[in-house]
């Protein structure tokens, strides 16, 4: 008989941990446009191997030296950066915390790094790998360039790609007047991508079925759980 392992975030996401991010930002140019909210949330993966939401983290943020302001997009956010009873805190250390947060997750679930889930991914990567570079931090526990979008998933699932439009096609609520505000949009996300990935179990467990009779591979030469380092997308060069 095929021994197939159990279902952990390791195997269900090949040794990477999704973790949730949604920025809220003052325009649409992460190079110069300030980062004004950030939220993580972390995912639970329960003992069928099915996924449901984990802990949120959200910070807000005082904008970088010089970083604009779209008008249009505050009006979108309604966020008054410089509202004296804001609690906003520098970016370094609002990414600090939520990297070690990401951090323990990481080893909690034995995983090798994180990939980030966003809607429309591309964007919240691109503004969380700028702040990175303006502040230097070293330790980004997060995949530099790959990411699940689930605009995409919920174009597949549902034929829905708007955020909002996804989360009821699937059958989630959603509350307009708190919309836009990262901890919020991210954890319609973080309900969405697990309603997603839940769906599409039965698709998983019969694609690991046929691979296990399939024996080996030559990517699996590194060992059993282990993503393999050469030939894989997923992998920085060098890492």
């Amino acid at each position: 008989m095929m021994q197939i392992p159990p279902i952990t975030f390791a195997t269900r996401f090949r040794g990477f941990l999704p973790v949730v991010v949604d920025v809220e930002t003052g325009g649409f140019n992460h190079q110069t446009d300030a980062l004004l909210e950030i939220a993580a949330v972390l995912l639970e993966m329960r003992s069928d191997g099915t996924l449901a939401r984990g802990e949120t983290f959200r910070y807000h943020v005082v904008p970088f030296p010089g970083a604009n302001l779209e008008p249009a997009s505050m009006a979108v956010t309604g966020i008054d950066p410089h509202h004296p009873l804001r609690p906003a805190i520098q970016e370094e250390d609002a990414l600090q915390r939520i990297f070690g947060e990401v951090r323990k997750a990481i080893r909690a679930a034995d995983c090798t790094r994180a990939v980030l889930v966003g809607h429309n991914a591309f964007f919240d990567l691109n503004f969380l790998n700028a702040a990175v570079t303006r502040t230097k931090i070293k330790r980004n526990p997060f995949h530099p360039f790959t990411s699940f979008d689930t605009a995409t998933l919920g174009g597949v699932a549902y034929g829905q790609t708007v955020l909002m439009r996804a989360t009821l096609a699937s059958g989630l609520e959603w509350d307009t007047a708190s919309a836009h505000s990262a901890s919020y949009d991210a954890e319609r996300t973080a309900d969405l991508f697990c309603t997603v990935c839940n769906q599409f179990q039965s698709v998983f467990d019969a694609s690991r079925r046929r691979l296990a009779s399939m024996g080996p591979l030559e990517v699996d030469t590194e060992g059993a759980g282990e993503p393999a380092r050469s030939s894989d997308p997923l992998r920085p060069p060098g890492s």
